[in-house]
């Protein structure tokens, strides 16, 4: 609970990092850290979504920071090395590094968390300073005064009551003994908080209001040290050769810094490299993973606007306030979305929502087979039966599928809607992503192809998707072919391409389908 003084712990877990094949240097952010040491802003509090580093970040700074051994060698050569406040901070602090997620073994009431909080503290401290041992009516704070000495604080994982929802009766009082620890205590060198969730505002006076925050909706200072960059995952896929940048890109990019940079979720990206292949490494931890969860709260005014970004199309909105810790479950669209932007859920940018990546959209589709989701749901489990009847070749089956989902009552699937054409065709081929990688206005050939299916096996045929509006499917099997939208395919060693027409009539709201195969032979002639 308590890592005190003459622990070598946090210097350990760094030594490891450091020597990893994949470590990345985020050790530039001690130089902006140094700066807040012994100012009235000395608390900071990073709160990200897990699996982003923010640990990694804090075993670092006890490393860095620690006096009880020497880090000069771990750090020679990183970046924090150049700063010019290097060697003023480096192994000079005392440190108290607390990480609040251990509950008691037995009795588990709140009385039970916060008093094994307490006792480790006062063990630790008592054994670090023997002249203490006589007080035993003070407060941790008393006692730490009565050190005269000054210590940095490193608190990982603030938010674990709140973000399990332990001891709700108690947040005020957990709260406040954050206050009464920390809040303008002399004692302080600087205090560095990390969790998933920002403090609650409960007003200007509430208990943590002297913690500057840095949070996914608002962090243009320490972003680019949570997550990696680009330039990082890109370094770092040189080191490798079995998984492809592209690959990564695919799977793992989607959240975005303030310039509108990437980042990736570290985690994901590292394990991805280590085993040689790209899968969901997002590890399940309860609700924090389940989107159904947060869309359950209001399913009618979030529906089309997941179907939107299930199909890739993003949804505007302006998000103000931020989802807290404590705060009661969210109950309309904007707080909805802020607790799915800050557990890393949804990334947010310039007013523009979207699902993250590849790792996370199974996700909402998951949702959306949800009963709650109404028509969403029947067409989405049914998703199936289009694609079977399009490897069959079955025009006929695909156009009746097509006009069943046209038909049904959701706002968002307009005939005279381009975006909705393509949510309509999603729609009906979701669970065609679990075997293709399907891209949408793809460059191929002479042009654009409106929908291209990339097998993710090599025995399955790749689907080449044109649409056409008053027009007939065999215009656009024409167009496939004189365009050469095989190309991109074909490059790829896809041995059997499918070339899938599909008109529809803006007036009569009638669809036809047809399904031609094209050969390699014929495919290479074009």
């Amino acid at each position: 609970m308590a890592i005190f003084l003459n622990t070598r712990a946090p210097y350990i877990d760094f030594q490891m990092l450091a020597h990893d094949r994949f470590f990345v240097d985020k050790s530039g952010i001690i130089e902006i850290i140094n700066e807040r040491i012994n100012i009235k802003n000395r608390y900071i509090c990073i709160t990200k979504p897990r699996r982003f580093g923010k640990t990694s970040i804090l075993n670092m700074l006890g490393a860095y920071y620690g006096r009880a051994y020497d880090s000069a060698e771990l750090f020679s050569g990183l970046k924090a090395s150049q700063a010019e406040t290097y060697l003023t901070h480096r192994n000079r602090y005392n440190i108290i590094s607390l990480c609040l997620n251990r509950l008691p073994d037995r009795r588990k009431t709140y009385e039970d968390y916060i008093g094994l909080i307490l006792d480790t503290l006062e063990n630790d401290l008592k054994e670090a300073y023997p002249g203490l041992s006589g007080n035993n009516s003070g407060s941790i704070a008393d006692m730490l005064s009565a050190t005269g000495e000054q210590f940095l604080f490193l608190i990982d994982e603030w938010d674990y009551i709140f973000s399990h929802e332990l001891f709700p009766e108690h947040h005020n009082d957990f709260l406040e003994f954050l206050r009464n620890l920390l809040k303008d205590k002399p004692y302080v060198a600087l205090t560095y908080m990390t969790g998933v969730l920002p403090i609650k505002k409960y007003s200007t006076g509430s208990a943590l209001n002297m913690f500057d925050e840095y949070t996914m909706l608002n962090d243009r200072l320490f972003e680019k040290y949570f997550g990696f960059t680009e330039d990082e995952v890109e370094m770092l896929c040189r080191k490798q050769t079995k998984v492809s940048l592209t690959a990564i890109r695919g799977w793992y990019n989607g959240y975005q810094a303030s310039s509108g940079e990437g980042i990736y979720n570290p985690r994901s990206v590292v394990l991805a490299f280590r085993n040689g292949y790209c899968q969901s490494y997002w590890t399940k931890t309860g609700k924090m993973d389940e989107v159904l969860f947060f869309l359950k709260y209001n399913i009618g005014e979030v529906r089309d606007d997941i179907v939107q970004m299930v199909n890739d199309i993003p949804v505007r909105i302006n998000i103000e306030e931020e989802y807290s810790a404590g705060q009661k479950p969210p109950e309309n669209r904007d707080e909805i979305y802020s607790a799915m932007i800050i557990y890393g859920l949804l990334s947010y940018h310039d007013g523009t929502l979207r699902i993250p990546n590849r790792e996370l959209m199974p996700e909402f589709q998951k949702a959306l087979k949800d009963d709650d989701f109404g028509d969403v749901a029947k067409l989405v489990r049914n998703s199936d039966k289009i694609l079977f009847a399009t490897l069959d070749k079955n025009g006929k089956a695909v156009a009746a599928y097509l006009h069943t989902i046209h038909n049904s009552e959701l706002p968002i699937l307009k005939y005279n809607d381009e975006n909705s054409l393509s949510c309509v065709i999603s729609l009906a081929y979701l669970s065609a992503r679990n075997k293709y990688r399907i891209e949408r206005e793809e460059k191929s050939g002479k042009g654009f192809a409106d929908f291209i299916f990339h097998p993710r096996r090599k025995n399955m045929p790749g689907i080449i998707l044109e649409l056409k509006a008053n027009d007939t499917p065999e215009a656009a099997i024409a167009q496939i072919i004189e365009k050469e939208y095989c190309e991109k395919l074909q490059k790829e060693n896809v041995e059997n391409i499918l070339a899938v027409g599909i008109s529809y009539d803006t007036e009569k709201k009638e669809h036809q389908c047809v399904i031609e195969n094209i050969s390699l032979k014929n495919s290479a002639t074009l």
